[in-house]
């Protein structure tokens, strides 16, 4: 599982900053064969605790400038105050991480979990933590990952004691599994280390200045013998931290006191004893996530969205900006159709129908509330969902309505979507992630085609929604939208030349690109950009209403909702999980946040109630996700992996 290790420096005139630079980096690259998916740190200087940690290799992280910053930072106040003859302290722990649960691109989810003014790695899995958390409701559950039960406990039973031992044994003897882990604690000035399996060793320097630890002994032994650390830190023997034992290591002088009888029963609350508690230092995490960055005071957007800025008041431009969305009404809409309406009954209006909420509420308000009479019209590419098939199935059935589909060659189409997925991760680019969706494109073409094979003349589009605008995708080109009503079919000419000049400069840049998909991605340009756009677009007339529109649905058909989500936007296409996942991961916010933040402006949800579903929508689909990479035929644990290790916005 995991791996865990660490070093603490004593005042020794042997050793300077580039020493210690080196053996954390080579404790990080000895210790990542247990865990490639996330790494972090902790630096206790004395005065602070820094901690930094990210989703991806090693080598990403080690990369990661604000690592250097972190570890520059410490080593320079601590070889200054060796240097001066001052008190200097410097220990280090790390974490490479094997993911078991709490997913890694949740920032807080990785190593390591700080809580209550605790910081700790740990390697092992707590398998009776929802136990423990519903036994102990005082304590504030953050995150996922069981680490976190471990901290609070900790942190809980000692606040009680004031004795870093007990509360430890106290912890060891109410959880069940494996846990080998490493503390600080910001008021005491020790190290804490203990283990209920034996996966830990340590090795301390006869002078007493030098102390490494890690998950396993040839972990030290690799250390110990690279280039260097003998001639530094001179003799060094390497020795078991065995299972049910503890130790606490002074930061000051490196003194060592062992305990043992982990997983035992536990005597009642002890006196306070040694170590003695000290004034507290100061937690800084330095880890940017999604949920830490700085985001608009009226909507939800982050400092991350496209040409983003804000005033004095923290307000971004697109609430500055934004007017309040006008649809041009029933009114206009019943005389935009009336010369289309069949004397007979026969059809008289092909409506788009993907089997989406906005797509099953257009083909209801068209048959019963213009009283029209509708062709159902699909195009599958391969990517429809078939919880999107199930549903629209139930619209069809109940309304009596004709569904006429138009089915790509789906396993060509699918085979394309592959190639495309696999050369963008190859160089993960934000602005063409719109490639994994071009295939569908071609719907303009077949509605276009459908008209005249049918004679029918009107055809509805139930997309346009104003509500749902997603602006950003072309904002991920470099293209700056004029106001919130850019819609991919309404770009200005001269932005949609700049929008095919930066997908040329990304092809060249990427030549997985030049595939056999290239001449399909180019029709899906041409049918959006280049031919006509002579739709009806309902939502143009109509106000979005979500709780109607949802309500009359699932009330009225049975409309089916996702599983593994609470939105009901995007679950009838299976692309959306991945983006999705990709805009949060790289860019700190996702599709429906977007969403959400438009319904604040329109003043049909308040910040709060848009936060609370914003956590909610941007759970990773887990479900889906793997649906959706087999369906494509990619290996979805090494797509995330290289998503997670992606240059990000923030």
């Amino acid at each position: 599982m995991c791996g865990i290790f660490g070093v603490v420096y004593g005042r020794d005139a042997s050793f300077d900053a580039s020493f210690a630079g080196k053996v954390v980096e080579t404790l990080f690259r000895c210790s990542e064969a247990r865990g490639r998916e996330a790494a972090g740190l902790a630096v206790h200087d004395g005065e602070s605790i820094h901690v930094l940690k990210q989703a991806g290799s090693v080598d990403q992280f080690l990369a990661n400038p604000k690592y250097g910053e972190v570890m520059d930072g410490a080593l320079s106040r601590w070889t200054t105050a060796v240097r001066e003859g001052r008190p200097a302290t410097l220990a280090i722990t790390g974490h490479s991480r094997l993911v078991t649960n709490g997913a890694q691109t949740e920032g807080d989810n990785n190593q390591p979990v700080v809580a209550r003014g605790s910081v700790m790695i740990h390697n092992g899995i707590i398998v009776n933590e929802a136990k423990l958390w519903s036994s102990n409701p005082d304590l504030v559950r953050r995150t996922e990952v069981d680490t976190e039960v471990l901290v609070n406990l900790l942190r809980k039973h000692f606040e009680a004691s004031q004795d870093v031992v007990w509360a430890t044994r106290k912890v060891y003897s109410e959880i069940e599994g494996a846990a080998s882990v490493a503390c600080f604690l910001d008021d005491v000035s020790s190290l804490l280390l203990a283990t209920n399996t034996g996966s830990l060793f340590f090795a301390i320097n006869e002078r007493r200045s030098f102390l490494a630890f890690a998950s396993e002994r040839f972990i030290l032994q690799r250390l110990l013998d690279s280039h260097g650390v003998a001639e530094h830190v001179g003799k060094c023997e390497i020795e078991p931290l065995h299972a049910g034992n503890g130790m606490l290591v002074g930061l000051k002088d490196l003194g060592v006191q062992s305990f043992n009888s982990l997983g035992k029963a536990v005597a009642d609350l002890p006196g306070a004893s040694a170590p003695a508690v000290h004034s507290k230092v100061a937690i800084h995490d330095h880890t940017k996530t999604g949920k830490n960055l700085r985001r608009c005071k009226k909507c939800i957007l982050p400092e991350t969205y496209p040409f983003m800025d804000f005033d004095t008041n923290g307000v971004c431009r697109y609430c500055r900006n934004w007017r309040t969305i006008a649809v041009k009404g029933e009114e206009a809409l019943l005389k935009a159709v009336e010369p289309y309406r069949s004397k007979d009954g026969s059809p008289d209006v092909i409506v788009a129908f993907s089997g989406g909420r906005d797509s099953a509420y257009g083909l209801h308000y068209v048959k019963k509330n213009l009283g029209m009479n509708p062709v159902a019209f699909t195009y599958d590419w391969g990517l429809v969902t078939d919880l999107a098939r199930r549903n629209q199935a139930r619209l069809c059935g109940k309304l009596g309505v004709e569904h006429i589909l138009r089915s790509a060659d789906i396993p060509t189409k699918r085979r394309y979507v592959r190639k495309n997925v696999e050369a963008w991760l190859k160089k993960p680019e934000l602005g063409m992630v719109t490639l994994f969706t071009a295939g569908d494109k071609q719907f303009y073409k077949y509605a276009r085609d459908l008209r005249n094979e049918t004679g029918i003349k009107l055809v509805i589009f139930c997309t346009g929604n104003m509500i749902e605008d997603t602006p950003y995708k072309t904002g991920l080109c470099g293209i700056r939208e004029k106001d919130h009503g850019m819609t991919l079919t309404g770009l200005h000419q001269w932005d949609e030349f700049r929008l095919l000049w930066y997908y040329f400069k990304n092809y060249v840049k990427n030549p997985g690109y030049w595939n056999e998909s290239l001449k399909d991605t180019l029709d899906a340009y041409y049918q959006t950009f280049v031919v006509k756009d002579d739709f009806l677009y309902l939502y143009h007339y109509l106000k979005w209403d979500e709780r109607t529109i949802v309500d009359t649905i699932r009330n009225e058909y049975d409309w089916e909702v996702a599983t593994d989500t609470t939105t009901t936007w995007r679950i009838g296409d299976g692309t959306a999980p991945f983006y999705n996942y990709i805009y949060m991961t790289m860019a700190g916010f996702s599709e429906d946040e977007v969403m959400l933040s438009n319904m604040i402006r329109e003043g049909v949800l308040t910040r709060d109630e848009a936060f609370k579903k914003a956590a909610e929508f941007n759970r990773p689909r887990w479900p889906s996700l793997r649906e959706y990479a087999q369906i494509v035929g990619f290996n979805l644990e090494e797509a995330i992996q290289k998503i997670n290790a992606a240059p990000k916005l923030y």
